[in-house]
């Protein structure tokens, strides 16, 4: 019997591990639904690339840098990696709102979280402190810091402070209410360069 040849992947050998990251949101409205999303892309200023979302683990050594910077890292078309949140709707009135938030050990060769949260009925800063406890919590019970969920957030960030574990937590979030007649889209996420 002939021996099978190896195919190989056009991927293999290439390390997708992101090297930096940057955090970008926007809002958009239309008529028409998928408008609605283009349009929150465009505000958010990455409707130029594939988009492709992925879960939730902010990489060790990944450097955060601002949207002007990472834009200028990326070719119109290009695959680009992503956490993302968006939430979309055509209910007159309705405050939407969707957030990522973000949590980064103290120790660089560690893995941090990253958390997606969409809402209807947030605003921007209870959705961003959700989506940031979320993250944190995550990290938290990775590096065998103690949660108690039914804390309040205050509490709960000052365990944090006190296990000298976790160095930043931040999140972004954008919130819209949707006028008549038309969709509105929020989305905010986290687009990894290499």
């Amino acid at each position: 019997m002939p021996k099978k040849k190896k195919i190989e992947s056009p991927l293999s050998g290439l390390n997708f591990i992101p090297k930096k990251v940057f955090f970008t949101r926007g809002v958009g409205y239309h008529s028409e639904e998928l408008a609605s999303f283009e349009l929150a892309l465009r505000d958010a200023g990455i409707e130029k690339y594939n988009l492709v979302t992925v879960s939730s683990i902010f990489p060790p050594h990944c450097e955060i840098i601002s949207k002007k910077e990472g834009l200028k890292m990326l070719q119109p078309g290009q695959i680009t990696f992503c956490v993302m949140s968006k939430l979309t709707s055509n209910e007159p009135h309705r405050l939407i709102v969707a957030s990522v938030g973000c949590a980064i050990p103290k120790e660089k060769n560690v893995y941090g979280y990253l958390s997606e949260h969409h809402r209807f009925g947030q605003n921007e800063q209870e959705a961003g402190d959700y989506a940031e406890d979320l993250a944190t919590m995550m990290l938290a019970t990775t590096l065998g810091i103690e949660f108690d969920e039914d804390a309040n957030w205050d509490e709960k960030r000052q365990v944090w402070k006190i296990s000298d574990k976790i160095v930043i937590t931040s999140s972004i979030a954008q919130e819209a209410i949707v006028p008549k007649n038309k969709y509105a889209t929020v989305l905010a996420a986290a687009v990894f360069t290499f």
